[in-house]
């Protein structure tokens, strides 16, 4: 398999060194189309490397992913997260205003993507952020997960309970498709 992604990247960095080459006057130039049809080869055998790259890396068994949601954040202004598997850090990011927004507006955001064996782990989440009343506000979330052959995809979900006016932090773990 190692051989085959160095084959691909000897074809890609051959292949874009003569699409870029230098046309130089009296020399017979290569015909636009077939200069076409190259690049086309070149972008397919670069996604196609991406792709293998991908799977080689995240295999399907093993493959778990991490996001980060925000719902409403009335009562919780998100600054940080950090993510450990079984007391390890694994991830964490720092968030700017940008960011903020584009949670609360519904996005989510991809915290982590790794590899884990079968078998149980413990996965904490630490929020630390402004709370209610402007008051820094540090809250934990854990969750106990039996991973299977299956991918996992937890999601880290921050939402308001308008009746206890806090905000509420769970992990949350998605359906196997």
């Amino acid at each position: 398999m190692r051989r085959c992604i160095q084959f691909l990247f000897s074809c890609l960095t051959l292949c874009s060194g003569i699409a870029g080459a230098p046309v130089v006057a009296g020399e017979d130039t290569f015909p636009a189309d077939k200069l076409e049809d190259l690049k086309q080869n070149v972008l397919k055998l670069n996604r196609d490397l991406l792709i293998l790259e991908e799977d080689l890396l995240y295999p399907a068994q093993s493959q778990v992913a991490f996001y980060v949601s925000v719902d409403v954040g009335e009562y919780f202004k998100l600054d940080a997260v950090k993510l450990h598997i079984d007391n390890k850090l694994v991830a964490s990011h720092l968030y700017t205003d940008h960011q903020r927004s584009a949670l609360i507006r519904g996005g989510i955001q991809p915290l982590y993507k790794g590899n884990l064996k079968s078998g149980d782990y413990t996965i904490s989440a630490f929020f630390t952020g402004i709370g209610p009343q402007g008051r820094e506000y540090k809250r934990a979330a854990t969750l106990e997960l039996e991973k299977t052959d299956e991918p996992a995809v937890i999601e880290l979900r921050i939402a308001d309970a308008s009746g206890k006016q806090q905000p509420e932090f769970e992990l949350v773990q998605w359906p196997a498709p």
